[in-house]
């Protein structure tokens, strides 16, 4: 008897862990919660082709863009605790918790965190006929133009926004802040001239910097990108904002809840894909740096995020600048 109820419980245990060892066995759906064409979109297209080996599976992108990023956060937090629904969002799923007074989900508690991917450096550029040719003859223009200053910007709750109030901040000018339903129509109208400035990640820049379209001031990183085509390019702090540090960072998660087994594949897949030769290419043309730390461990992902929730929240309350 006690045999034959072991071989049953034995039985039972292996069609529980089945679906897990057997995932993923139908497409895996990547959530970007921007629209198509933007920085984002870029790097989760770039990611998806780089994790299809390792994770044994094909991967199919669904933006979902809208309200700062949350309406595609919000359907990967209520989806299925199954791993096939993923999310990749950059350093606005950390800067809602202060942009947004009520959100649908909780950013700390209704997500498993799978890993940091990358880091990407904030460009400032210019409308191509802006008279300033360098960061030293901006500061000038704006001082010139106060009241003038059309700041653009992804949208409420994007890298561009955030990046816009922490150099409103440091530089002490009011603009007017121009909010666009995303990075791709704000920078049509910037190379239409339609306004004057933008603060973007370099994912989104470096094409228009490197063919001469827009003017390029400084990237916001403490240091200078090491290679690329941006690597002549000063740094804020170099430039004279001391202390200057705006970077976008972005990272894989899955609904809170989704089983063990399946974090530790896609973490497994997600390591290998960092390591592919054709994804580390393309994101360095982009400017972007890979992360190879801690955070690529879930828990150390989950506690980067708290830190910079913490560190993005009196920013925010300090501009008064808010979603709703």
């Amino acid at each position: 008897m006690r045999t034959s109820l072991l071989f049953t419980a034995g039985l039972v245990a292996s069609a529980v862990a089945l679906p897990a060892l057997a995932y993923p066995d139908k497409p895996v759906t990547l959530i970007v919660p921007f629209t198509a064409g933007g920085p984002t979109d870029k790097v989760a297209r770039d990611l998806a082709e780089a994790l299809r080996k390792p994770l044994g599976g094909t991967i199919i992108i669904e933006n979902v863009g809208g309200v700062g990023g949350t309406l595609g956060a919000n359907k990967v937090a209520k989806a299925a605790p199954d791993g096939y629904t993923l999310l990749l969002h950059h350093i606005g799923i950390a800067s809602a918790s202060a942009l947004y007074r009520t959100l649908p989900y909780k950013t700390l508690e209704d997500f498993e965190y799978l890993g940091l991917v990358n880091e990407v450096p904030m460009t400032l550029i210019g409308r191509p006929n802006l008279p300033a040719n360098n960061y030293a003859e901006l500061t000038k223009w704006m001082e010139a133009n106060k009241g003038q200053i059309n700041l653009a910007n992804a949208g409420v709750g994007s890298a561009s926004h955030l990046c816009g109030l922490l150099f409103q901040s440091a530089v002490k000018i009011d603009m007017t802040t121009v909010p666009y339903k995303g990075t791709a129509p704000a920078m049509n109208d910037l190379l239409g001239s339609q306004v004057d400035i933008m603060c973007d990640q370099t994912t989104n820049t470096t094409g228009q910097i490197e063919s001469g379209k827009v003017k390029a001031y400084a990237v916001m990183s403490p240091k200078r990108l090491t290679s690329g085509p941006l690597a002549k390019l000063p740094t804020a702090d170099e430039s004279g904002l001391k202390g200057f540090n705006m970077s976008v960072w972005h990272g894989l998660y899955a609904p809170k809840g989704t089983p063990k087994a399946v974090i530790d594949k896609v973490n497994t897949a997600l390591r290998a894909a960092l390591k592919d030769a054709d994804f580390q290419k393309r994101q360095e043309a982009l400017g972007a740096v890979i992360v190879n730390d801690a955070r690529l461990a879930p828990a150390e992902h989950k506690k980067f995020v708290e830190a910079e929730i913490s560190k993005i929240t009196p920013v925010i309350k300090a501009a008064g600048q808010y979603a709703d």
